[in-house]
Order: C-alpha cells, then sequence, then structure tokens
C-alpha cells in the first residue's frame, strides 16, 4: 500500500507497526499537509456493516475525548477493502520497544508512564468508555518525553463483526482481566486489571504469567492471582507491590473503580515515597524513526517511484537506479610485450609457396587472408551488436516501455485530474462512485489506482464522488444480474435473500431490503429478494393499527400498499386505519397491492381553562368551526365547558361548543 491514497486525501508512506487485525502506516493528510498515522484494518472487516458500524460509532465517541495523553483520532473512512483511521503521528516510540531497549524500569520511571496513561484513561471511563486492550505496545511516548495511549474502541469494533468466532479471545492475552477471559464482559476495572499487569511488567521486565498457547496464559489468571513484583526484581517498595496486588485483583469489585482512583493512589504513593520527577526517554531503534527515513515521490513529481534513505552504517536493501549512469571507460586493447629469445639451431622456415624463390617469405597473400578474416568477424560481430540491441529494444517494449504508471491525481479537480491523466498517455473518462467522506462532485480516486502499470492508450477512469452510498431504485420484476450490479455500481453490496411471493415474474427481483434511496456505509449489504410467482394470500384485519405497523404487516404477507385514503370514523383514533380495500379477509394475490383507508377525523384537544381567543385559535386551527355560550362578547372569558370531550374524533369542518364565563 505504500504510496498509495486513501479515499483521494491520506497518502500512506511507510509501515510503523502490524498487527493481527490491522497495519499502522506513516501518512500524510495531503489535504492539511500534516503527517498522520493510519491504522488499516484487515480487508476481511470491509464487507461487514456490523463492524463499519461499530467501528464510526468507535471513532467518533474516541475523537470527542480531550486529554493530552490521548492520541488524537482525526478522521475514519473505507477506502475500497480497507476500514482506516486516521491519527495523531506520535514522534518517538512504543513503550514495547523502550523495554526492549533498557529493560525493567525503576519505580519512579514506571510512575512517570503510568500516570499519565492512568490519567487518559480515566477520562475516557468518565465518557462511558472502556479500552480493552491495555498493553506496551498501545502506550506511545514521544521524542519529546510525551507518554500517550491509543486504540481506543477498536477492540470493540472487531467484537461486533459477524466474522469474529466467538471462541477468538478479543485482547492481548498476557494482559486480559479474568472476566474477559471467561465472560468476554469488560467494564471501567478490567482496564484497571490490564493497567496493574502492564506496571508489573514496567518494573520486572516480564508479564505475570506465560504458557505455550494465548489461552493457557489467558486462563492461568482465573485461578491465579498476580504475584508480587518485588518476588522478581529488587528495590520496589511494598506499596507499588499493593498497588498492583489492588489493581489485579481477581474479584472485580476488589480493584479500582476506574483507572482515575487507580492514578490518585498512584499520585498518593509517589509522594509519600518521595519519588522525583522523570522525563521518560522515547526509544531510539523504534519502527516510527526508521520510517521517518523513508521517502515517497510527491504526485508532481516525474518518476512515481519511492526512494529509501539508509541510516549511516546501515546497508541500504532498495534498489535505486540512479538517474544517469556513468559512461564506460573508453576499451583498452591488450598490449603483448615479448621478450627477445635465441633461435634454436633446428629451427627451419616454413616453405615458401609456390612460385615464390626459396629464401624470401612473401606475407602478401598472408595479409589479405588476415583482413578478410578480421572483415569477416567485424561484420558478424556488427549484425550480433544489432540483433541484441533490436532484441534489447523490443523486450523493453514488451515488457516496460508501452506501459506507464497511472498518475496520483489526490486533491485535484475534475478538470485537472482529466488533464493529469491525458499527459501521462492514456484516455480519460468520468464516472461516479459513492464514498462516505469525499464531497459530492470532489474526486476520489482513479480506476485503476495510482501506480498501476497500463499500456499507453488505455482507458483509466476519474472516479467523481456522488456521496454517500445509497440503495439505488428498483423496481419489481427487474433482472436480477442487472440489479447486483446497480447496488455494486453505487458501492454496496449485494446479497441473495433467497425466494418471496411476489406479483413480479418467477425469477425476477421482488425486491430489495433496505429499501431504494437508504443511505448505507460503503460496502454494506443489501439484500436482494427473488419472486417465486403469485400465492394467495388470506387479507389480515389492519383496523386500529398505525400506517406504519400496518405497511408491515403487508409487507410480511407479500403485499404492497397501493395508496392510501381517508375517511371519517368516529371511534378509531386519528391517522389510524379504518379497513382496507380489498376488505379484511379476502383472499388476493401474493404482490397485490392494498388500499388503506385511514381516519382523518380530528382529535379534541382539551381547551377548559384557556381563554375564548386561545381556545377558538386552537380548534379552528384543527379544522373545527366554534360557538362560544357566554352572557357578553369577551375573548378573555375562561372556558369552562367544551360540547365534545377531551380526545373524541370530530369530522373536519364539524363545530364544537363552548361555555365561557364571565
Amino acid at each position: 500500500m505504500i504510496g498509495q491514497m486513501l479515499e483521494g486525501r491520506y497518502r500512506i508512506d511507510a509501515p510503523i507497526a502490524r498487527g493481527g487485525m490491522s497495519m499502522v502506516f506513516r501518512g500524510v493528510d495531503t489535504r492539511l499537509d500534516r503527517p498522520v498515522a493510519i491504522k488499516v484494518m484487515d480487508p476481511k472487516f470491509a464487507a461487514d456493516p456490523q463492524f463499519l458500524t461499530r467501528f464510526e460509532l468507535e471513532a467518533r465517541a474516541v475523537a470527542k475525548l480531550k486529554h493530552p495523553s490521548l492520541v488524537a483520532v482525526y478522521d475514519q473512512g473505507l477506502d475500497g477493502d480497507h476500514p482506516f483511521l486516521v491519527m495523531e503521528l506520535v514522534e518517538g516510540g512504543t513503550l514495547r520497544e523502550l523495554l526492549r531497549e533498557r529493560g525493567p524500569m525503576p519505580p519512579h520511571a514506571v510512575r512517570a508512564v503510568a500516570e499519565p496513561v492512568l490519567a487518559a484513561i480515566g477520562v475516557a471511563h468518565a465518557a462511558g468508555l472502556v479500552h480493552r486492550d491495555i498493553k506496551p505496545e498501545n502506550v506511545l511516548i514521544s521524542d519529546s518525553g510525551e507518554v500517550k495511549i491509543a486504540d481506543f474502541g477498536l477492540v470493540r469494533a472487531v467484537a461486533a463483526a459477524n466474522i469474529t468466532s466467538d471462541s477468538v479471545i478479543l485482547g492481548t492475552a498476557a494482559y486480559l482481566s479474568p472476566e474477559q477471559v471467561t465472560s468476554g464482559s469488560a467494564d471501567a476495572r478490567s482496564d484497571v486489571y490490564s493497567a496493574g499487569v502492564l506496571i508489573f511488567e514496567m518494573l520486572t521486565g516480564r508479564t505475570p504469567f506465560t504458557g505455550d498457547t494465548s489461552i493457557s496464559v489467558a486462563l492461568q489468571r482465573v485461578e491465579k492471582d498476580v504475584p508480587s513484583p518485588s518476588r522478581f526484581i529488587a528495590g520496589v517498595p511494598p506499596e507499588i507491590d499493593e498497588l498492583v496486588a489492588h489493581a489485579t485483583a481477581r474479584e472485580p469489585g476488589h480493584r479500582y473503580a476506574n483507572a482515575t482512583e487507580m492514578a490518585g493512589e498512584l499520585r498518593r504513593i509517589a509522594h509519600e515515597l518521595r519519588l522525583p520527577d522523570y522525563r521518560v526517554p522515547a526509544p531510539q531503534d523504534s519502527a516510527e524513526h526508521l520510517s521517518a527515513r523513508y521517502q515517497v515521490a510527491t504526485p508532481a513529481a516525474a518518476p512515481a517511484r519511492r526512494q529509501h534513505t539508509p541510516p549511516a552504517g546501515a546497508t541500504d536493501l532498495t534498489t535505486r537506479l540512479p538517474a544517469e549512469a556513468p559512461a564506460p571507460p573508453p576499451h583498452q586493447h591488450t598490449r603483448v610485450m615479448t621478450a627477445a629469445r635465441e633461435i634454436p639451431p633446428n629451427f627451419a622456415p616454413p616453405p615458401a609457396p609456390a612460385g615464390v624463390p626459396p629464401g624470401r617469405q612473401d606475407y602478401r597473400s598472408e595479409r589479405s587472408e588476415n583482413g578478410k578474416s578480421r572483415r569477416t568477424v567485424m561484420v558478424w560481430l556488427g549484425v550480433v551488436i544489432t540483433l541484441a540491441l533490436l532484441l534489447g529494444i523490443g523486450g523493453w517494449w514488451l515488457g516496460m516501455g508501452r506501459y506507464e504508471a497511472v498518475p496520483s491525481i489526490a486533491g485535484l479537480d475534475t478538470q485537472r485530474a482529466v488533464a493529469a491523466i491525458e499527459a501521462a498517455g492514456f484516455q480519460a473518462e468520468t464516472k461516479q462512485k459513492a464514498s462516505d467522506i469525499i464531497p459530492v462532485g470532489n474526486v476520489v480516486g482513479t480506476d485503476p489506482p495510482a501506480g498501476s502499470k497500463l499500456t499507453k492508450g488505455s482507458t483509466v477512469a476519474v472516479l467523481v464522488s456522488n456521496g454517500k452510498p445509497r440503495v439505488p431504485e428498483v423496481a419489481a420484476g427487474a433482472d436480477v444480474n442487472t440489479v447486483n450490479q446497480a447496488i455494486k455500481d453505487a458501492g454496496l453490496t449485494p446479497v441473495d435473500a433467497g425466494e418471496v411471493g411476489s406479483a413480479a415474474a418467477k425469477g425476477t427481483v421482488a425486491k430489495v431490503d433496505p429499501a431504494p434511496g437508504t443511505i448505507l456505509p460503503a460496502g454494506a449489504k443489501v439484500k436482494v429478494f427473488r419472486s417465486k410467482g403469485s400465492l394467495p394470500v388470506k387479507l389480515p384485519d389492519l383496523s386500529g393499527k398505525s400506517e406504519t405497523d400496518a405497511r408491515a404487516v403487508l409487507e410480511k404477507a407479500g403485499l404492497t400498499v397501493g395508496g392510501i385514503r381517508n375517511e371519517f370514523h368516529p371511534k378509531i383514533k386519528s391517522g389510524e386505519v379504518i379497513s382496507t380495500d380489498p376488505a379484511a379477509g379476502s383472499t388476493v394475490e401474493s404482490g397485490s397491492a392494498v388500499t388503506l383507508i385511514l381516519n382523518n377525523g380530528i382529535e379534541v384537544p382539551n381547551v377548559l381553562g384557556n381563554t375564548v381567543a386561545v381556545a377558538r385559535a386552537k380548534l379552528e386551527a384543527l379544522g373545527l368551526q366554534v360557538t362560544v355560550r357566554q352572557l357578553a362578547s369577551n375573548d378573555g372569558s375562561l372556558v369552562i365547558s367544551q360540547s365534545t370531550g377531551v380526545g373524541n374524533n370530530l369530522e373536519s369542518g364539524a363545530t364544537i361548543t363552548l361555555v365561557a364565563i364571565p
């Protein structure tokens, strides 16, 4: 994914960390020119609407939290098959990397890490949020000494996914509380337990329980108490042992109620022990520091190629082609120098050719033969070199030369994006694409995506946002494949929901759920019901039901609402169903349209105690006629009686009589 643009805004520059369900990248918000950390979830979550909904809700909830030790959440979204979260980039490293570099930490250093972490988690607890996955990998330490906690809410979002098996332990086994292992439930006290285990590891350099599998590690905490850190390393005060024991009690009711209470106790202990203030150092050889050494070419740069500058003394594992290779040195023929030697006595010169006098050797013919031989060699050498060049150029053209990378058009408007595609040697066309984030009319990206290699002259689609995904309009009787494609084009996922009775022809589309026009997250599922033809249906009695309930009953029976008709009924509440057309009990074909007859009566309000003027205004606004019986015409008189009781129905235009005094 290096170099890709998410939602046309966030450029991925370099990897930082990989987890079981996600990967964290260093990136840039190209709209604000701000460095960010981008957590990209596994593509398997993209098609799960429950996960996407929970993912969005948790991101919104965490984004509202304000604390200097909470990693800020800037944005969330879904790009293709990649749900992602955009967060503050903490330049430094993780507590895990610091422990690997420096080993166990003294109590004053532990306090410098744990106190801001607990304070931040306490803010989340006050807002009703639980972290569920406190561990050294999620504690970040900046180069300036700031300590921050990350990844609020992701475990809960994953737990909501349909693809998560009930047997999967969500969270890191070494830090789970006993109740998370046994029942999967978690509250603020579960985070307190994990924080206690975190403090234990900072003090000792190890976790309290070990085993061959995650399950065995998790189950140990159900049966055993966390041991005191002082059993494994000298110099831990008894007060710190007691803090860890209180936080990691197996019974949740015996722990600190929340992180704020635990932070207060840690501050009290630090004051009592006179622990010095301490600035936590960031790990030097961290993944974040390594990621900063990568450089990604900007979209405006001509070569769409990543470059990586290794640290001094390190081996550069990337392959970089020099912009201009140095010319090779001119070919040097080997010059052979032979020392003079005495001619042996028995040496005899070769016989002269016919016609040549003895004692005289004629070298003209030899030179002629040698010249011809050299010319022949040179000719063949030229042929071979020419063929090699032709083959090389042809191979380069077939393999690389006729291909070009699709340019990045992030941040451009439609006109400039089309121009950039055409300037790269492609044909450009515009297509609509739904987007949860990109405003309507703005460029989402390209199809194929930026960086893809295509033959020059190929067509590249500039994808323009048409707003959030919306279920397309679907008519009963439409072709199933056509409807499925329309749903895919809308950025949603069609799902075969089986057959239902319908007036539509058998095998065609009967209906979709959610209904057409419904706005959904990108990639959400839309059920497509196929028609199994008309079936006889007995029309149910809907009298006294609201319009919404009546529609639901009819849809469940395989019928549709064909229209609404209003009539007056004195006994049924206004707006409720009086009857249907056809009448209840009639046998109709599935898929038939039924007319709902609703009561348009006016429910009489209580106007007793109001002035005549106020009472008249209320009743006339409802469409009733008003007469007033009083000794003298006075709009300020108080109403003491009304001819129709409160809650009864009157037909529109009916007259109600009021009695007022004085």
